[in-house]
């Protein structure tokens, strides 16, 4: 978008009703009812107006998440805007976009903060890890029974193979 336009010509998709639920990049959820947006530039909170070219309806959107990242695409709709654009049946729609507010974020960034550097062996971790967990899943194996019987130990043995061989493969 060039430095100081508020108007964007181009190419609209919309969400399925199927990405309800999902987070968005500000870390609100989707939802198909909801009149949001995706847009690769404006800030998480800014509400934009978009008009269909085609039928002249419009829309306000709030900006929630990025994107599109659809092949020549300038905006990814909510499932409600689309229908509200009535575009639904073509999936796809020229539009218009316009700025009308800059809108509040959901969620604040935070500030980054200097953090110490660490030195430490990844491997070394791991292992002390697998090893401890390992451990407790063995544990696991003998827990059931509350005795030791031959059965619990083949059982036992069988646990302990696998775990090893995973660990091996890993």
């Amino acid at each position: 978008m060039p430095a100081g336009s508020q108007t964007l010509r181009g190419k609209a998709s919309f969400y399925s009703k199927k990405a309800t639920g999902a987070r968005t990049a500000s870390g609100e959820r989707l939802h198909h009812d909801s009149l949001t947006c995706a847009h690769r530039t404006y800030p998480f909170g800014t509400i934009l107006k978009v008009t269909n070219l085609r039928n002249g309806l419009t829309v306000n959107v709030r900006v929630t998440d990025r994107g599109p990242f659809g092949r020549g695409r300038i905006i990814d709709l909510s499932y409600a805007a689309a229908k509200a654009l009535g575009m639904l049946s073509q999936g796809v729609a020229m539009v218009e976009v316009q700025k009308v507010v800059r809108g509040i974020p959901y969620r604040e960034e935070e500030p980054e903060t200097g953090l110490p550097d660490f030195e430490f062996d990844i491997n070394q971790i791991g292992n002390n890890f697998i090893t401890e967990w390992h451990q407790t899943e063995m544990k696991e194996a003998l827990r059931p029974a509350g005795k030791v019987t031959k059965r619990n130990a083949i059982k036992l043995k069988k646990k302990a193979t696998t775990v090893r061989k995973e660990s091996e493969t890993h």
